[in-house]
């Protein structure tokens, strides 16, 4: 093992900090005089070091080792840096090192994600990010996930600068990446898709729930069309579209079933569009418009609103009408959902599926 020497007038303070929990280890080495060869073990909170004392010269062992006796049982092997008054430290002045590796946790996949509450200041950030990645780079990590929060944008491009790449961003932090192995990067991507969702109510005077939006391309003007949305996320998909006619028409209702979705690519950002289309049961009749984006809202007759021109001229909005149309004449039968909860997991989840036989109904055959 190498051993480095360091100035007794230089080293004046080592600080070592335990991976997890900071434990702190100080001396004040001044004025040594010769002594007698020495070596000594010490041993505090988990960290060893070995130290050569003599003719006012210590000398540490090249590797310092930091063992974690938490959960996440991570080990730090690092070098110890030289210190002398050329690299920073005034051969006169009080001196501290700090090493640690980031707070982190193991995930699921041989990858770290580091704790996002537990961030150094920008100062020391780059010095133990680096310290950081040398020691995940040893224990064959993969993936490491780091997670800035909007206090902490200073430290994305000190991590930029490292290597890390933009993963995605959220009101209050912006995800980074870094991938260890050599080959092409295996971390999920962001997500692909945004989730829409339309609502077609329909009640028993056979009147469409429809609205006019404010904002639309200048071809779509006049179109009046079924209440449409984006489910929120963590929102499922019936109550998604329950939400959604509510907030732009006031009209409560009930979730029957989805009948179709479609699914295009390139749309808004970049990303693809899940839109699904769903059949509700009106509760309520009164409109009451209060959505900044709704022009008005109307039920209209089905035959007026399956005659616009702007459907009979759009195979695709046609089609769906159409469907919509067979659903309430009971000559199609859509996707019910239900609950269901999966070993995998243990979480609750929808599934959405069409139930054949009587329990569903009888006089539903699927159409052509």
């Amino acid at each position: 093992m190498e051993l480095k020497s360091f100035s007794s007038n230089s080293l004046c303070t080592s600080e070592f900090v335990h991976v997890g929990t900071p434990r702190t280890y100080s001396a004040l080495l001044s004025n040594f005089r010769t002594v007698r060869f020495s070596t000594q073990f010490n041993c505090f909170s988990g960290l060893f070091r070995r130290s050569y004392e003599a003719s006012n010269n210590i000398y540490l062992a090249d590797k310092v080792v930091t063992n974690s006796v938490g959960p996440d049982n991570l080990v730090a092997e690092t070098s110890f840096p030289h210190i002398n008054g050329i690299n920073g430290c005034s051969t006169s002045s009080l001196c501290s090192i700090n090493l640690r590796v980031l707070d982190a946790f193991d995930d699921a996949y041989e990858g770290v994600v580091i704790d996002s509450d537990r961030l150094p200041d920008s100062p020391t950030f780059a010095a133990i990010l680096r310290l950081s990645l040398s020691h995940w780079k040893k224990m064959r990590k993969k993936g490491i996930w780091l997670r800035l929060p909007s206090e902490k944008c200073d430290l994305v491009p000190i991590a930029i600068k490292e290597g890390f790449r933009y993963h995605h961003a959220e009101p209050g932090y912006v995800m980074l990446t870094y991938w260890i192995p050599e080959g092409p990067c295996m971390l999920p991507a962001n997500a692909s898709n945004q989730v829409g969702v339309g609502g077609f109510v329909i009640n028993d005077s056979n009147e469409v729930l429809v609205v006019q939006e404010k904002y639309c391309a200048p071809a779509n003007h006049g179109l009046w069309k079924i209440p449409t949305g984006f489910v929120l996320q963590s929102e499922e998909i019936y109550s998604g579209v329950i939400r959604e006619v509510k907030e732009e028409t006031g009209i409560d209702t009930e979730f029957i079933e989805v009948i179709a979705f479609r699914h295009a690519h390139n749309v808004a950002f970049g990303k693809s569009d899940l839109f699904f289309i769903c059949v509700l049961r009106p509760l309520s009749a009164k409109i009451s418009v209060d959505d900044p984006e709704i022009e008005d809202a109307k039920w209209m007759p089905l035959v007026e609103f399956e005659e616009q021109p702007l459907i009979q001229e759009d195979s695709m909005f046609k089609r769906i009408i159409d469907i919509c149309i067979a659903c309430v004449e009971k000559r199609y039968c859509g996707l019910s959902s239900h609950q269901m909860v999966s070993k995998f997991d243990g979480k609750s989840s929808s599934l959405y599926y069409k139930v054949v036989g009587m329990e569903h109904n009888i006089n539903c055959i699927i159409g052509s």
